[in-house]
């Protein structure tokens, strides 16, 4: 079980550094206007979504699923930290599938955000890490 916990961990690291890091490479893409800067900003959010981030939070929840089976699910049943810290997951995949739906738009340079509106959107996952940590190393209710 403390494997299972430990590669948990390891690729939540993986995962949220990649949501960390793509936005900000959103931020630069809509201030770049030459052809050399995007093509490299493409390339770059292209290799970190599909390289780092994506299989980041595929082996997340694989070895969270893991630490539940191992722990037992019912135990989880009535404790409502664990239900919210689901609910922010769920909010987390929702906000990387998006994140490819922003990929897609640079890739096909259709971007419709200035660099201000990436700004904001990069501090999400920052409220969301704080909240899945909070939840589940203080379990609270």
């Amino acid at each position: 079980m403390l494997w299972f916990k430990a590669l948990h961990l390891i690729f939540m690291v993986t995962w949220f550094a990649g949501l960390f890091y793509l936005p900000r490479l959103f931020v630069y893409h809509a201030m770049s206007n030459d052809k050399i800067s995007t093509d490299r900003f493409k390339v770059m959010e292209k290799k970190l979504f599909y390289g780092i981030t994506t299989p980041g939070g595929i082996f997340t929840i694989i070895f969270g699923y893991c630490l539940l089976i191992a722990n037992g699910i019912d135990s989880y049943n009535n404790q409502l930290w664990f239900w919210l810290k689901m609910v922010l997951i769920l909010i987390l995949v929702l906000y990387h599938i998006y994140c490819f739906f922003l990929l897609q738009d640079f890739k096909y340079d259709k971007n419709k955000h200035t660099h201000i509106w990436y700004r904001w959107f990069n501090e999400i996952p920052v409220l969301i890490l704080v909240g899945i940590i909070l939840l589940a190393v203080i379990k609270p209710f």
